[in-house]
């Protein structure tokens, strides 16, 4: 890339210390104005700071967004309509992140003119794929700089040199060598790498800030009632919340009853594996709800086929395929059934488990005079069944016949 091409670059900036460094070597390696771009999706820490921060570096536009509303409403409950789960277990806390962020970034580089992006990814993690997978289908022809793939500063303690040559303030807590790396968001918190490298070794209590140990939770269930309108979770104990409102609800519960924790070996898109430690309580009782809301509202045939398209889905997400046509499509073949989904899941909440204890709905398909073992009023006819199987069974009898009669 001709660092003479970029004039304005806006970076995606935390005010930590790497995204600190990287706004510096920007200046100096590309000559180049920075516009800083600071997202609040509920990380937990106060983000004007950031502000402060970019000022004393010399940055004279300065965004800073409470995104948390959108975040949840546009791509968290969105998610969720489709129960995802990537290899099984991961409920895509930083994947979902992403989209959000690259976007904003993409309009206020619009907004202000910048030729370029910036992140402070890593060259080997799946972050710089979904940041600029993002970037370019949002704007083809945008100058991305990725400064970890380009620079030699490729340890903390290079970086600690070169922030300390550029006046760069450095708090006393990254000094020494972290002992892992965190994100943060209102949906999860994830740690990974260092001390937690070995597969094989257990995380430390340390590890854990969202929820308690299972077994130090209180002995006595919390028991709450989940309403779902359109797919969508929009009250706790018939009281209304918004969409971030609502999440951090449901985290502030399932961390105090310690649910959500996971630990987890995965397979990174650019080839690798990867043990991750993960908290995302409100999100692992609102994927229990919502599936117990669905087994009521949704026919067999569309539970079944949402079942099918749900790894397809969360791989899209993982790899940050979110603003591809592929994503767009089955979104639009899974809200198309999200009308029928209403009414109330109530959830029992008890040391690390989310147990489902009822649920009723206004579009339920669930017959008890069909199911009972009574007589029921349904016109329903036992001997019906008799051909059902006989028909069902004739390829299972036709090929055993051919291999008793070849044997």
């Amino acid at each position: 890339m001709n660092t003479k091409d970029i004039k304005k670059v806006v970076l995606a900036y935390s005010g930590g210390l790497d995204t600190s460094v990287i706004l510096r070597w920007l200046q100096d390696h590309y000559s180049a104005e920075v516009v800083t771009f600071t997202a609040d999706i509920g990380q937990g820490e106060d983000i004007e700071p950031a502000r402060a921060k970019a000022e004393l570096l010399g940055i004279k536009e300065i965004f800073i967004e409470d995104l948390r509303e959108e975040f949840v409403r546009d791509y968290v409950f969105p998610m969720f309509r489709a129960n995802p789960l990537y290899e099984g277990a991961y409920l895509l806390g930083t994947s979902i992140a992403r989209p959000l962020i690259a976007k904003r970034q993409i309009e206020i580089a619009k907004a202000v003119g910048a030729e370029a992006v910036s992140h402070g990814a890593t060259g080997k993690g799946n972050d710089q794929v979904r940041f600029e997978l993002a970037y370019y289908a949002l704007q083809p022809d945008i100058k991305v700089i990725a400064p970890w793939r380009e620079w030699d500063l490729g340890s903390r303690t290079k970086l600690i040199s070169y922030a300390e040559q550029n006046q760069i303030p450095i708090p006393k807590d990254k000094r020494g060598e972290a002992p892992f790396s965190v994100d943060a968001n209102l949906l999860h918190i994830s740690a990974e790498g260092k001390v937690l490298e070995d597969p094989w070794v257990a995380p430390e209590e340390y590890v854990f800030s969202r929820t308690v140990a299972p077994e130090d939770a209180p002995d006595k269930p919390t028991e709450i009632a989940i309403r779902f309108e359109a797919g969508d979770p929009v009250a706790i104990d018939d009281k209304p919340f918004t969409p971030a409102r609502l999440l951090e609800e449901l985290n502030r519960l399932g961390g105090a009853n310690g649910i959500g924790r996971l630990d987890l070996v995965e397979n990174r898109f650019v080839g690798m594996k990867s043990r991750g430690v993960y908290e995302t309580p409100g999100g692992t009782i609102l994927l229990a709800a919502r599936r117990a809301m669905e087994s009521i509202t949704l026919d067999r045939g569309a539970q079944h086929t949402k079942d099918e398209l749900m790894p397809r889905y969360a791989e899209l997400v993982y790899n940050g395929f979110w603003f591809s046509p592929e994503r767009e499509m089955l979104q639009a073949a899974i809200d198309s059934c999200r009308d029928a989904v209403n009414g109330v899941v109530r959830v029992k909440l008890y040391k690390g488990n989310v147990i489902i204890t009822g649920r009723q709905s206004p579009n339920s398909l669930y017959n008890a005079d069909l199911v009972t073992f009574e007589e029921g009023a349904v016109d329903y006819d036992h001997s019906d069944a008799h051909g059902f199987i006989r028909l069902n069974a004739l390829r299972l009898r036709v090929q055993q016949m051919m291999r008793t009669k070849g044997s």
